[in-house]
């Protein structure tokens, strides 16, 4: 189908990244990675708000009983609303102080998936990580070097996984009740000359809504077949990430970057780094939230 991109919000934001939508408030919350803050949105009365931090933030969800969880470079914390006072749950790389955490997302019974990536870029340093409700945090997965999208199938029997440099997104077998993962395989394969896979969701049909970075665009792809199915061209070239919101579930927000790029491209691209929406003729999965 022929797609509508709709500037939302003009923040220009450096690394502009994991996105959250809170259905019970109608409320849209995303990262500027290296401005170390988190953006509010509520498009009902289209009021915005800024939560200024100390530290790198990778991603940003809703936490049950209110407030927020984050993981920022030094591991997972809780954010107090509206004091915004900060609670420290787990640092599971307080030993690697060249990484910081990257993309992260919840699953419905509360566990928050989060994985770290190197600062140099050093090939296979990141991990990835889950936080159950009760504050213990394991390691998942390691030799990791840019930990991105994540997401799940309908029916949460399988799990999806982006490590970018990759090209892939990876599948497991899901084990909902444990949160156990297991027989990876690969469900997309990125061609050449579209950017890399960042940030990802997935809609009610299984289908996965894969942001580029480097590559102007979100595609959609089925993962059973690894077809892609449709790509929405972005004007921002460095694409982060997207989410689905709105009332019915069937709006997409789309994060975006501007760090590294030249004056050039910048001026040709005065919206790098905003926030953008899409409306599309599907529904997207729930964002889920943090805690029992």
């Amino acid at each position: 189908m022929s797609y509508e991109v709709e500037l939302i919000l003009d923040v220009k934001a450096e690394l502009g990244e994991g996105p959250s939508w809170e259905a019970d408030s109608n409320v849209l919350y995303w990262v500027d990675i290296l401005g170390k803050c988190i953006y509010t949105y509520e498009p009902a009365t289209g009021k915005t708000g800024k939560i200024q931090l100390e530290e790198h933030v990778g991603a940003v969800v809703p936490k049950k009983g209110g407030g927020l969880a984050v993981v920022l470079q030094s591991g997972f914390y809780e954010i107090d609303l509206p004091s915004e006072k900060l609670t420290a749950i787990a640092d599971p790389e307080e030993h690697l102080p060249n990484n910081r955490f990257n993309d992260g997302k919840c699953d419905p019974k509360g566990r928050f998936w989060a994985g770290t990536m190197p600062y140099d870029g050093e090939k296979g340093r990141g991990n990835f990580y889950v936080l159950e409700p009760n504050g213990q945090v394991k390691k998942v997965l390691d030799n990791i070097t840019c930990s991105n999208g994540i997401a799940w199938n309908p029916d949460f029997t399988s799990m999806y996984y982006i490590d970018t440099p990759t090209m892939q997104v990876a599948a497991f077998d899901y084990d909902l009740e444990t949160g156990e993962i297991s027989n990876r395989r690969v469900a997309v394969q990125i061609p050449g000359g579209m950017g890399a896979p960042d940030g990802m969701t997935s809609d009610v049909e299984g289908n996965l809504w894969v942001a580029h970075w480097g590559g102007y665009r979100v595609t959609i792809w089925n993962p059973n077949t690894g077809e892609m199915l449709d790509s929405i061209p972005v004007p921002a070239p460095q694409v982060t990430s997207c989410v689905f919101g709105g009332e019915n579930m069937d709006e997409l927000y789309i994060t975006t970057a501007r760090t590294g790029l030249s004056r050039e491209i910048l001026e040709k691209y005065p919206h790098a780094g905003s926030l953008f929406r899409v409306k599309t003729n599907t529904k997207g999965s729930s964002t889920y939230k943090f805690g029992n």
